[in-house]
């Protein structure tokens, strides 16, 4: 059992996965948010040249020529002028003068010896499928009287006007956040994460153990914007939202070929299938929905934390806390990740720029749950949560997560496609506790693969990613 439980918290890294660019706000007294422009949705270049080109240009210059609404014209934070200087770097020394656009547990972070490179704010634009949907589809959603659940919701962003009045905003905020992860299937290949003390006075952190995966894969049944068939799978017995699996870890030797499938459901009051297949002890166990947040045997990811929040809408009561600029980390030069120098190895060293964002304050539903509650940053522009920062059942700052996105038409330079449209993907991710002074974060791909892709968004079976990889004894063959 032990073995099981230990990997627990690793398991998150799946949990965080989801992509592609949201909605833009508006500037409007009433209402806080409307549909905005969206992106290039041109089919793949055929030649080199014109594949170079289409890749230096993720955003045209031209809206409209673009498909984009005529008239809605890319702006930047509401507060600019006010933000920390392009160029300048936010660090120990001078972060009395920027703290106010960081959360209490990136203070701490940045005072530990984290570095911020400030970059200029850069909009993300709005994938035209997703668009699409969302003028198709969200006039008819309703939330429900209790707030924990959806009528009448297809795809899209459920709720693209939002007044400020509404005692629900909070939680038709995070509806959109669940409506914003427009991918249909994906596949990320040969990632790593380390976990250990973070270090002081420049000393690094002191590893304690490495973890190697082969390959994390979702797939949406329902949802969906891009890949026949759309909105939905037409096999869908179980009647879930998406499944998911991890498998097989590589590393460390003691738990190799362990996996992990997951299950969330359309039914919001079913709590989510998970099962981990440990072939050491020939066992496949059943993980609770209490264990979510745990974060065990010197872990630091829970489950429920993956991307900021990866629990179900529903389990949580939402409120809406105001509005910040804060600092987040949206268009990352390096892919594979450079990490930052000692004693800030455990975040990336990359741009980072001022995000308008919503506050919102989560507290679970569920017993025993091991945070009082979660203070998250979604941004206005793209509903993607900058950051995240967790409280102990004492109320006490306890952990913090950071996100690094790389919004572009492929992963990395030399990946052999360029996608119809800018995507998101993850650099890397970290989570932080600020009171044992302890972190894990991962790499996406790791280094230990040059040239590696690493993500492979929207190929379906072309990457492997059909129904059978999410069953039980695809993973446990895997795992033999």
């Amino acid at each position: 059992m032990n073995r099981i439980l230990s990997i627990l918290p690793l398991l998150a890294v799946a949990a965080l996965l989801g992509f592609g660019a949201g909605p833009a706000a508006a500037a409007d007294d009433i209402v806080e948010n409307a549909i905005p422009a969206a992106s290039n949705d041109s089919t793949d270049p055929t030649t080199d040249s014109a594949a170079e080109a289409a890749d230096e240009a993720d955003e045209v210059a031209d809206p409209e020529a673009a498909g984009m609404i005529p008239g809605e014209i890319p702006r930047p934070a509401k507060t600019a002028g006010q933000n920390p200087p392009v160029g300048i770097v936010i660090d120990g020394e001078n972060l009395h003068l920027y703290e106010e656009f960081l959360s209490p547990a990136m203070q701490w972070v940045v005072d530990r010896g984290v570095k911020m490179r400030v970059g200029p704010y850069e909009h993300v634009y709005w994938p035209k499928p997703l668009r699409d949907a969302t003028e198709k589809w969200s006039g008819q959603v309703e939330l429900a009287p209790d707030g924990t659940h959806m009528l009448n919701y297809v795809a899209g962003i459920p709720f693209p006007i939002v007044e400020v009045a509404d005692p629900f905003r909070a939680h038709k905020y995070m509806f959109n956040y669940d409506g914003a992860q427009v991918t249909d299937d994906l596949d990320l290949r040969n990632f790593d994460c380390e976990t250990g003390i973070i270090g002081q006075d420049g000393s690094p952190v002191r590893v304690e153990r490495n973890f190697l995966f082969d390959h994390f894969r979702r797939l949406y049944f329902t949802s969906r914007l891009e890949v026949d068939p759309f909105p939905k799978l037409d096999s869908n017995k179980d009647k879930a939202r998406f499944k998911e699996a991890l498998y097989t870890m590589i590393e460390p030797f003691d738990l190799k070929g362990v996996g992990q499938t997951f299950t969330r459901y359309l039914d919001h009051e079913r709590q989510d299938d998970s099962w981990v297949y440990v072939p050491q002890i020939r066992r496949v166990r059943r993980l609770s929905s209490a264990q979510r947040s745990d974060a065990l045997f010197g872990q630091d990811i829970d489950m429920d934390s993956g991307g900021g929040y990866a629990g179900n809408v529903a389990w949580m009561d939402w409120k809406f806390l105001g509005e910040k600029v804060v600092m987040g980390s949206f268009h990352a030069e390096y892919m594979p990740v450079v990490w930052g120098e000692p004693s800030g190895d455990f975040v990336q060293d990359d741009l980072w720029e001022p995000r308008d964002s919503w506050v919102i304050e989560g507290g679970s539903k569920l017993p025993q749950y091991a945070y009082s509650r979660r203070v998250i940053y979604v941004d206005k522009e793209t509903y993607f949560i900058t950051g995240a920062d967790m409280y102990d059942q004492s109320g006490e700052l306890w952990k913090t997560w950071v996100n690094n996105f790389k919004i572009s038409r492929r992963p990395v330079a030399d990946a052999d496609y360029i996608a119809p449209h800018a995507r998101r993907y993850w650099p890397s991710l970290s989570m932080v506790d600020v009171q044992l002074e302890h972190t894990s974060y991962c790499a996406m791909p790791s280094h230990r693969f040059p040239g590696e892709t690493g993500w492979f968004i929207n190929f379906g079976e072309e990457a492997g990613t059909s129904e059978d990889f999410f069953e039980l004894s695809t993973m446990i063959s895997a795992g033999r």
